[in-house]
């Protein structure tokens, strides 16, 4: 299949600079030129101008304020509630800042001309490798050399059967976090490229692109949920 016209990538191609259609880059200038990469520029421009443009600086909070705070008081009482207060005092600001990043990824490639960052395994395998390093650094913070009793189970005499499958389990983690969100949107780029490449017009994959506003939507809560699952265990205490 041929690769999508974007247009940060015909941009690009103007100025001279190589664009890397395979998402494949062979060289430091390819790195920054690839379509994810400039995406994912694209969008933290985008959520830095909108917070700027909707915080109020006036006693009296506007609209967009108001949005702003229902939205990260809502999250920061999951998160109080999951994982404790001070966790969530601790690592809230980079778990709201995961979720918005990851939402409006995934909503971007719903326009035409734009793909979403997280639709590259480069992407979500960063946000899961910080986050799988975060939660140990939390369990061994929290619990110090006792920590590896999380991997051993209840019973000593069962560590030698018990050590592999959480060792497993936990590896398993980086793959869910990072996989699952990668193959989620993946699958939806591709599916409205094969719409609007067949049906050639806007109406036929309309559907199709409320189906993925609700995708994204659900793999950015997932990703927030499991962070803070995640995060929670490692603070309690093995059983």
């Amino acid at each position: 299949m041929e690769h999508p016209i974007l247009f940060t990538s015909l941009l690009l191609e103007k100025a001279g600079l190589p664009v890397t259609h395979g998402f494949a880059a062979t060289n430091f200038i390819e790195y920054f030129t690839a379509p994810y990469m400039v995406y994912t520029w694209v969008v933290m421009a985008f959520l830095f101008f909108t917070a700027k443009l909707t915080m109020s600086s006036e006693l009296i909070p506007g609209q967009g304020q108001n949005f702003w705070e229902i939205v990260i008081g809502g999250l920061e009482s999951f998160c109080a509630e999951n994982m404790g207060r001070e966790l969530t005092d601790k690592f809230f600001p980079l778990i709201m800042t995961f979720g918005l990043f990851i939402a409006v990824s995934n909503l971007v490639g719903l326009v035409p001309g734009f793909m979403s960052p997280t639709a590259n395994l480069n992407t979500t395998l960063s946000l899961a490798l910080i986050v799988w390093i975060l939660h140990h650094y939390i369990g061994i913070k929290q619990h110090g050399w006792r920590y590896y009793k999380h991997f051993i189970g209840p019973m000593w005499q069962l560590s030698w059967l018990m050590l592999p499958i959480e060792l497993i389990s936990n590896v398993a983690r980086i793959v869910s976090l990072s996989v699952r969100l990668f193959g989620n949107i993946f699958a939806k780029e591709m599916m409205l490229i094969i719409l609007f490449t067949l049906a050639g017009s806007w109406f036929a994959p309309l559907p199709f692109m409320v189906l993925g506003v609700l995708v994204s939507f659900v793999q950015a809560m997932v990703f927030v949920l499991l962070t803070v699952v995640y995060f929670g265990q490692a603070k309690e205490h093995a059983h």
